[in-house]
């Protein structure tokens, strides 16, 4: 499904969310189920990646030129 890679972090886990709530239903058909399981783990895999991207790219923030990188917001007192 090339079209799942266009969707947003969000969209995907909602999407996700879906699948579950109708496969917890049970009474999907065996075909049905299996498409909706496929696509479940596609989309799992999505949101894994995007996951592991988000964490590659803070990780190379932090290491950067061998400083690290503070995420902290200044408040205003």
């Amino acid at each position: 499904m090339p079209a799942e890679n266009n969707l947003s972090f969000e969209e995907a886990m909602a999407k996700l969310e879906q699948i579950v709530e109708k496969l917890e239903e049970g009474d999907v058909p065996l075909e049905e189920a299996i498409s909706f399981y496929k696509e479940g783990m596609e989309l799992s895999k999505l949101c894994h990646d995007k996951l592991k991207n988000v964490e590659e790219q803070l990780t190379q923030i932090i290491t950067e030129d061998g400083r690290t990188e503070s995420f902290s917001i200044d408040e205003e007192d």
